[in-house]
């Protein structure tokens, strides 16, 4: 069978994959997909949206809970775990055949199989129906990244968990242990600790959330406390003994080992960029530490060929996978691209609190040689925050003293994960502290506090 040719083809049909498809079939690109899974890759099916709707339903059972504070009642409250992760899935589902029909939509050949690359410019992928081969002048590696599983602390689906797991439990942790506390241990161990479970958290660095500032990841930790998480820091785990009915895990702290008993674990010790068996080296690409090493614009160094998403590498979020998509189809179309800038992509963390951040830290801009101006405002002196009964939070925003540049905010409180999206935006339109300052923020709304949170840089903040 003759090779079926393509102005470009894309491997890997998540939240990179897909959007550089559409992308690049908008821009009149003869353009084929292959996914060998699910439409929508892991951010739709087992990461992103799946874990949102689990944290909804933990958050609505939160403020049921909380019914007396707002002059409600609410008798003999309970929850169906199974019909919560029912509905997680079908959130899944639902968006996952979206991404089915707006690539068939956009007219973007989808080809369900494995991917090869079997030359400069040719892919073969074996389908259910035999051996396929591609060709096209450019190609994307969008294959994204699993779990990284560490000596003795994998996971068996039964005892010791990952996320797949995890968003679909066998069954419903009583006493669990969370190894790692960035954004996917963090999520799972706070939706499991407001069901009920005894949750504990091993981190092996000195904080939780390590990436975030270092004032927002202690004011989160003692938020997590205050629900009940037990929350080790400098401490890792050293072994799992496991049986069917428990674990008994092994912690070191401060030098010394003491066994805790679980009767579930879940391990989210990070990711690891699927680069297995795609060809990726036979044609002279750079791997490092299990990701394809690119410059700015996504390319390999190999000619025609290009990686975006998770397995380039840092930082693994969705939405800088699709913006290196659209980079990427538009380079591919002779367009003028801008190339992602790392920095300037906003992390969100969807706990309880939640926490978002864009730019540096405050200590990361000392390091760079920055002199800083640094504003806070607390979430108790906005009048929104209280109405909402959500006064536990910050705002923290970092200025360049002599210029006035935003150099970082940093948030932990009710729906910051909407609101840092401003901030983006200001610092993508390099806004000064006085575009900020001058800025009408609507009232009420939790807004204001970004607003004060600037003056309060600079010595002006009205409410505290």
């Amino acid at each position: 069978m003759a090779a079926q040719t393509f102005d470009m083809i894309v491997i890997g049909a998540g939240p990179g994959g897909y959007v550089a498809a559409i992308r690049g079939a908008q821009l009149g690109l003869k353009v084929a997909c292959v996914e060998r899974e699910h439409l929508g890759g892991i951010c739709l099916n087992w990461g992103c949206i799946p874990t949102k709707a689990l944290l909804r339903s933990a958050e609505v059972y939160h403020l049921m809970e909380r019914a007396k504070e707002f002059g409600l009642k609410a008798d003999n409250l309970g929850y169906d775990l199974d019909a919560v992760v029912k509905r997680s899935r079908g959130v899944a589902a639902q968006l996952s055949g979206g991404v089915g029909h707006l690539l068939k939509k956009n007219k973007v050949t989808t080809i369900m199989g494995e991917a090869k690359l079997a030359g400069k410019g040719k892919v073969t992928v074996k389908t259910d129906k035999g051996t396929e081969e591609l060709s096209a002048k450019s190609i994307v590696v969008a294959t994204g990244a699993r779990a990284r599983e560490l000596p003795g602390l994998e996971a068996d689906g039964k005892r010791v968990w990952a996320y797949k797991h995890a968003l679909q439990p066998p069954h419903e942790p009583k006493k669990l242990l969370v190894i790692g506390s960035g954004a996917i241990g963090i999520e799972f161990a706070s939706f499991y600790n407001t069901l009920g479970a005894e949750t504990t958290v091993v981190e092996v660095l000195d904080r939780v959330l390590p990436v975030e500032d270092a004032e927002i990841s202690a004011f989160a930790r003692k938020q997590f406390q205050k629900q009940g998480m037990k929350i080790l820091e400098k401490s890792m785990v050293k072994q799992l003994d496991r049986s069917a009915s428990k674990v008994v895990a092994h912690i070191e702290t401060g030098g010394k080992v003491e066994k805790h008993e679980f009767d579930t674990v879940i391990s989210a010790v990070g990711i690891v960029g699927n680069v297995e068996g795609l060809g990726l080296e036979d044609l002279g690409v750079k791997i490092d530490r299990t990701h394809v090493v690119t410059d700015e614009f996504c390319r390999t160094g190999v000619d025609g060929l290009y990686a975006i998403g998770d397995v380039a590498g840092a930082p693994w979020l969705a939405h800088k996978a699709s913006h290196e998509g659209v980079m990427v189809a538009e380079l591919i179309a002779g367009k003028h691209a801008h190339p992602v800038k790392p920095e300037s992509i906003a992390g969100c963390t969807y706990c309880n609190p939640q926490v978002a951040s864009v730019g540096l830290t405050e200590a990361k801009a000392k390091e760079a040689g920055y002199e800083v101006k640094v504003g806070r405002f607390p979430f108790i002196g906005n009048g929104k925050a209280i109405a909402l009964g959500e006064a536990q939070g910050l705002v923290k925003t970092v200025f360049d003293a002599k210029t006035g540049e935003l150099l970082g905010a940093h948030m932990v409180g009710a729906e910051v994960t909407e609101l840092i999206q401003g901030y983006v935006v200001g610092r993508k339109l390099e806004t000064t502290e006085q575009d900020l300052m001058e800025t009408v923020f609507p009232h009420p709304t939790l807004s204001e506090m970004m607003h004060e949170s600037v003056l309060d840089a600079y010595d002006r903040a009205i409410h505290i």
